[in-house]
């Protein structure tokens, strides 16, 4: 709810009986996180004085830095209706996350992925444009729950693209989550069963930035939540099974100018396109590999992005080819927007969000050599074909990201000392852990042979 001020809050608080917040923020690795205070500290949390213990947050601080502040936004005060209201309702606000100064004011975290978003904004904002809109589209796997309450890999239905009922057995459960969603302000402008068994899409309008961000973290709250209620486990897992088809994130962006056009559509091209949305493709393919651990940031995220299905593996752009990593969809005017198909939702989203800015800032600011549309289909070209028509590859695995990840100056600077140091750390934990695993399917191929 937008431009809420506090006396708004604490009267919404006492009509709608409220007696519990939730003050939510997100740790390095996009994960939901929050500090639960019984409505009689509202008043402290308005005021900006409900603090936590940074040290245990990933990629958040060490122990002796621990104190931190959460600075709620107003704009995100939320009544969760799907919390159990015994006692009274449950509200929440997304907030900030500052750390205490010399003189006791309160200075922004550098590693708070909220903080990180608005800080490469400011950089847009210094290059003359007014806001970047973003439009995402989240795509997710259902699964039974066994006895227990533990996920499993069983499909509740056997659906593919677009199917109905009794096909698509959890047609009942996505309309839910869309009812839900509607209820809490969301605009959602489709929903329909995807390509794979058990897989589902729900899209809801393009937002600004930090908003776009916002909603993406709820919206998996949401889904989780509805979908537990009707037995059923919700996992943003990029490939939770082999052989079909893995769930991604497509990213909608558009840059608008200081009087509010979309800087990206020029009516004089024979594409439609500007000069600046040209230089924002070529800084995204720049950058791809630079922020492919970012944009997909766990050992599952690559066994997506192969080819053989509709998931982006070749670092390339077009206006109708979806094969290649950015898509230019067909509408024009203020809808004239670039498609980043290659990101995942396990993708912390401000992060993801940041980085594809600052690649594609680095690209209009003339940094990025620039690339022709590929109209081919890639995945039946061989790799010497596509890297004669200058298109290389996305890393292969986590341990390339990390390598592409590091030599990309840009992408550090934008994600800052900070989070490059803590990623670092916690994706190479990952990739070790990982490369030690031995796996089912080692055994399977190699026990009896040797």
């Amino acid at each position: 709810m937008k431009g809420l001020k506090k006396a708004d809050i604490k009267k919404i608080c006492e009509e709608e009986n409220i007696k519990y917040i939730r003050m939510m923020f997100t740790d390095m690795l996009g994960m939901l996180k929050n500090v639960e205070i019984p409505v009689s500290r509202l008043d402290d949390a308005l005021n900006n004085e409900v603090m936590f213990d940074g040290s245990s947050i990933e990629g958040f601080v060490r122990i002796y830095e621990a104190d931190m502040f959460l600075h709620p936004d107003l704009d995100t005060f939320l009544v969760l209706s799907w919390e159990d209201g015994t006692y009274g309702k449950v509200a929440r606000f997304i907030c900030d996350v500052y750390r205490p100064g010399e003189n006791g004011e309160h200075i922004p975290f550098d590693g708070d992925p909220r903080g990180i978003l608005k800080r490469n904004l400011e950089h847009m904002e210094k290059l003359g444009f007014k806001a970047m809109n973003c439009g995402v589209e989240p795509e997710f796997f259902l699964f039974k729950l066994d006895s227990k309450g533990n996920p499993t890999l069983d499909f509740n239905d056997n659906g593919s693209y677009f199917d109905l009922a009794p096909v698509d057995c959890a047609e009942d459960c996505r309309r839910d989550i869309v009812l839900e969603l509607q209820h809490l302000g969301f605009v959602v402008e489709a929903a329909h069963h995807e390509v794979a068994t058990g897989q589902h899409e729900i899209n809801f309008k393009f937002d600004s930035a930090i908003e776009a961000c916002d909603n993406v973290q709820t919206f998996k709250l949401v889904v989780k939540n509805i979908a537990r209620r009707h037995g059923l486990h919700a996992t943003f897992m990029p490939k939770p099974v082999e052989g079909i088809a893995g769930s991604g994130m497509h990213v909608n962006c558009s840059l608008l100018d200081k009087n509010g056009k979309n800087a990206f559509y020029d009516e004089s091209t024979d594409n439609k396109l500007s000069e600046v949305a040209n230089k924002w493709i070529s800084g995204i393919l720049a950058h791809a590999k630079g922020f492919c651990l970012i944009t997909n940031p766990i050992v599952n995220s690559y066994k997506r992005i192969v080819p053989g299905y509709e998931a982006p593996c070749y670092i390339s752009w077009s206006d109708s080819n979806r094969s290649t990593l950015i898509r230019i969809p067909a509408a024009r005017g203020m809808k004239t927007r670039t498609e980043v198909r290659s990101v995942d939702a396990c993708a912390n989203p401000y992060l993801a969000i940041a980085a594809i800015l600052r690649a594609g800032l680095d690209g209009i600011e003339g940094n990025c050599k620039m690339a022709p549309a590929i109209y081919d289909n890639l995945y039946k070209m061989t790799e010497e074909e596509r890297l004669a028509i200058g298109v290389e590859s996305l890393p292969a695995n986590l341990h390339e990201a990390i390598l592409a990840f590091n030599k990309d100056e840009v992408i550090k600077e934008a994600m800052g000392e900070h989070t490059v140091h803590k990623m670092n750390v916690a994706k190479e934990l990952e990739w070790n852990e990982y490369h030690r695993h031995v796996s089912e399917w080692e055994i399977n191929k190699y026990i009896k042979r040797y």
